[in-house]
């Protein structure tokens, strides 16, 4: 064992020596003085309408997994990986959102989402109702509801979108429509026989109610559309696939029958998706998996679209809008990588969605664009070791335990799956594969699922008034940046013009014009 991790220590020292320029101080000061240029030409805000609204959401994201992806992404590209930058790198602006929900201190992707769509903070396990709802419990529904910056954005006339790679019905994308006290309420047949006699609905027939002409849809959840035991158009005679709703609604034909005279498209498949002419599409419903999409390591390129590839399809739809458009993108299934503690999948996942940011930024102009990436919260999950540079980011540590005396991976998880004791010890991991992509990282305490953490989450930001998300704030306080940018929602009055008149160009700085380090803290105070 102990041979085994000298050879592979030294093949890392010899794949990735720091260069020889790295060596000269002149590099790293020529570097630095770059960045401090560019870094002085943020003096000058950017105070224009922002037209186009999109929030870029990796759910689980935490800071270790950005680091870690960075890595990853520089590795793949043949590089040591550190030194990588991320397309959400670039961004100008990068704050600090506290996740917690109003009922807990470690949050879950539901509260969360409440927080950074409809401005309010929430409990745990809901969506799109205030925190005086309380979770399952129907009758604390009515009046508690609180609405989107989805609807918001629709109602000022601009096109909506959603793109997910985890079911359209979940809790990330669900908190942007529904208005739920149970985040598991996907359709009538996962909801309580009382609730739903009390009236309650569930979250698939929310999507297509409470928001009826959504102009863009896009991920998986298809079983929870159709009738109960109808067979899956992907895998028939796949009970498991199969729909679930009691109600015996067909929810995809409803919607195709309503959107035949509106230019709206359903499609189940990548080859449909990609035939489409964006020019002849004002609606679209993409639902390409009866549950989530698949891992991206594990994708069918074939048949399921990329992440990447549907946000091209959405902005191409979505911008012929002269009014402008509000996106949600959600990298879903980083969360899922890390609670079943895969950091494989999960890191991927991360690059995955890097790459869909990236499309993004060619399809659109900061002058005219906000953008913001950020996650709902954290993962127990860290990378550490002491590993040396351009160690592969799933690789050993270079030292073994001086407790055990046993080897372990850089990367561990706080709790979870990974914890596996073999003969009353630790398992060794030079005897098994632990750069296989469903390999299960250590972990210090056993659990089925590995669990958030509670940490503060990044805020990236560019565009109009992208500067307005600096510092640490609460995780609400996102979408209310946002649609002050947009002048959509609930403060419009710094968007009229001199003369009194609403301003309508993209370009035109918004009034007053943020001057002074003075006014913006005072405008900052006021939104918060």
């Amino acid at each position: 064992v102990f041979s085994s991790f000298i050879l592979s220590k030294a093949i890392q020292t010899c794949l990735f020596p720091h260069t020889e320029q790295e060596k000269d101080p002149k590099f790293w000061n020529t570097w630095a003085q770059k960045t401090l240029k560019n870094a002085l030409t943020l003096q000058n805000l950017n105070t224009n309408k922002a037209k186009n609204l999109i929030l870029f959401l990796g759910d689980g994201m935490g800071v270790p997994t950005v680091t870690a992806a960075r890595i990853l992404k520089g590795q793949l590209n043949g590089q040591s990986g550190e030194e990588t930058q991320l397309e959400m790198d670039k961004f100008p602006f990068v704050s600090l959102a506290k996740t917690y929900n109003t009922n807990a201190q470690v949050p879950d992707s539901a509260g969360t989402a409440t927080a950074y769509l409809c401005g309010v903070k929430a409990n745990e396990g809901t969506v799109g109702v205030s925190a005086a709802a309380v979770r399952s419990q129907c009758n604390t529904t009515q009046g508690n509801e609180v609405t989107s910056i989805l609807k918001w954005a629709k109602d000022a006339g601009k096109s909506v979108g959603i793109v997910t790679t985890t079911r359209v019905n979940h809790a990330t994308p669900s908190a942007a429509y529904a208005h739920s006290v149970d985040r598991d309420w996907y359709s009538d047949n996962e909801m309580p026989p009382e609730a739903v006699q009390a009236g309650c609905k569930d979250i698939a027939r929310q999507l297509f109610e409470n928001i009826p002409n959504i102009d863009v849809i896009m991920g998986g959840g298809r079983k929870y559309m159709f009738p109960k035991n109808t067979s899956d158009i992907e895998y028939p005679g796949v009970a498991k696939h199969s729909g679930t709703r009691k109600d015996e609604r067909n929810l995809v034909q409803e919607w195709t029958d309503r959107m035949k005279d509106k230019k709206g498209r359903y499609v189940w498949n990548k080859k449909q998706l990609l035939s489409l002419n964006p020019n002849d599409v004002d609606h679209l419903l993409g639902l390409f998996e009866p549950g989530d999409l698949p891992y991206d390591l594990e994708r069918n390129t074939e048949t399921d679209p990329s992440l990447t590839e549907m946000v091209e399809v959405a902005i191409k739809i979505l911008r012929r809008n002269p009014s402008g458009f509000y996106l949600l993108v959600e990298g879903g299934r980083i969360d899922h990588g890390h609670h079943e503690g895969k950091a494989k999948q999960a890191l991927h996942e991360a690059v995955e969605m890097d790459r869909a940011i990236g499309r993004a930024d060619l399809m659109t102009s900061i002058h005219d664009t906000l953008t913001i990436v950020t996650a709902d919260h954290s993962h127990v999950f860290n990378f550490g070791g002491y590993t040396g540079r351009g160690n592969t980011i799933f690789g050993l540590a270079p030292m073994l335990s001086d407790i055990d005396q046993k080897p372990f991976t850089s990367i561990l998880y706080g709790n979870g799956p990974g914890y596996k004791i073999v003969k009353g010890a630790r398992e060794n991991v030079s005897t098994i594969d632990y750069q296989e992509n469903n390999y299960q990282a250590q972990s210090a305490v056993p659990l089925s699922m590995e669990t958030h953490g509670g940490e503060d989450v990044a805020v990236f930001a560019k565009g109009p008034l992208a500067h307005l998300l600096h510092g640490v704030h609460e995780q609400n306080y996102i979408p209310h940046v946002m649609a002050y940018a947009g002048c959509i929602g609930q403060n419009r009055e710094h968007c009229r013009s001199r003369s009194g008149t609403a301003s309508r160009s993209a370009t035109t700085g918004l009034y007053p014009v943020l001057s002074s380090i003075a006014t913006l803290l005072t405008v900052t105070r006021l939104l918060c």
